[in-house]
C-alpha cells in the first residue's frame, strides 16, 4: 500500500493527478504487479479515473474506488467498495479494458462512469452504455468487455490548468467569454444546449478567443448523447464547428480533461480531435 496523501476529492488540480499518475505506472511496470487500486473521495471520481484511463497505458487493471458514507454512518460502503476493486484490479478478465470505476458492486469502464445523486450508494452509472460487470457473492461477473481506448504518448511533466468549462443555458451573452478571455487560458470548453448549440454571442466570443490561440472544444450539456453539428442558425453546432471548434463526444468535464491532459502532452490540433472522440 502507498499512503500518497490526503486531500479532499474536490481540491484535486492536474498537477496531483499527473503525480499519482506517476505512481501508479511505476508499480504497473513492475512484473509482480497483477493491477493497481486508487482510493480517493468520490467527488470527482468520474474526471480523475479518466484521466487516469488517459495517461496509464497498461493492459493491467486499473480501479479507482471510495464511499459514499464515512466509518461512522451503519451503511459504510468502504470495505466493500475496497474488496471489490481489489478482486477487479485482481481479474484476468479485466486486462485490457483501462481503468473503471467500481462502487455499489459495479464496474463502469472510466470513460462512461458518471456520479448521477449526490448521496445514493448507488451514485455512479454508466453515462450511455452498460457496465463492465458487476461483482456478485465476490465473483467478477463479466458483462460487456469495451475497446480500449487511445491513451496519450506519456504522463506529461507538466500540467495545464487554465482550461476552462462554461456550460450555456437560456439568455447567455459574451460576457463570462469576455472575463475569460482576459486570462488568455489555453483551453476553453462549452456544453452547449441541445445537439451543440448556444447563443450568437457566445459562438463570437469564442470565436475571438479560438483568434488568440485558445483551443476551444464544443461538448453537449445534456446527460446522454452526443454533440452533432446538426443546425446552421447563428449558434448553432454547425456554427461553431466552421469557425474551428473541436467536436467531443464526452460531457463537459471530460471534455476538459482530455483537453487539459492533450495540451499538457503537446498534441497537435489533430490529435486532440482524436483524442476528444476516441
Amino acid at each position: 500500500m502507498i499512503d500518497w496523501g490526503k486531500v479532499p476529492a474536490s481540491h484535486l488540480r492536474f498537477g496531483q493527478m499527473l503525480a499519482i499518475a506517476r505512481v501508479a505506472a511505476e508499480q504497473l511496470a513492475r512484473p509482480e504487479i497483477d493491477g493497481v487500486v486508487i482510493v480517493q473521495g468520490t467527488d470527482v471520481i468520474e474526471e480523475t479515473a479518466f484521466a487516469y484511463d488517459l495517461l496509464l497505458a497498461t493492459d493491467k487493471p486499473v480501479v479507482v474506488t471510495g464511499a459514499m458514507r464515512d466509518s461512522s454512518a451503519t451503511d459504510y460502503d468502504g470495505p466493500r467498495n475496497l474488496t471489490d476493486a481489489v478482486r477487479c484490479a485482481l481479474s484476468s478478465e479485466l486486462r485490457g479494458t483501462g481503468v473503471s470505476v467500481v462502487l455499489a458492486g459495479l464496474v463502469i469502464s472510466a470513460d462512461e462512469a458518471v456520479k448521477t445523486h449526490a448521496t445514493a450508494l448507488d451514485t455512479f452509472q454508466p453515462r450511455d452504455g452498460d457496465p463492465i460487470a458487476r461483482v456478485v457473492d465476490g465473483r467478477v461477473v463479466v458483462q460487456a468487455v469495451p475497446a480500449r481506448g487511445q491513451t496519450l504518448p506519456n504522463i506529461p511533466d507538466i500540467p495545464v490548468e487554465d482550461v476552462y468549462l462554461v456550460t450555456a443555458v437560456v439568455g447567455m451573452d459574451h460576457t463570462l467569454l469576455k472575463g475569460i478571455a482576459a486570462l488568455r487560458p489555453r483551453g476553453l470548453v462549452v456544453a452547449a444546449t441541445g445537439s451543440g448549440n448556444t447563443s450568437a454571442e457566445l459562438l463570437a466570443a469564442a470565436t475571438e478567443l479560438m483568434a488568440e490561440g485558445t483551443v476551444v472544444v464544443l461538448t453537449t450539456r445534456c446527460a446522454k448523447g452526443e454533440v452533432e453539428p446538426l443546425y446552421a442558425f447563428p449558434g448553432g453546432g454547425a456554427t461553431w464547428q466552421r469557425a474551428g471548434a473541436i467536436m467531443s463526444k464526452y460531457d463537459g468535464p471530460k471534455s476538459r480533461v482530455a483537453l487539459a491532459l492533450g495540451l499538457a502532452a503537446g498534441l497537435d490540433r489533430a490529435d486532440l480531435s482524436n483524442l476528444l472522440q476516441r
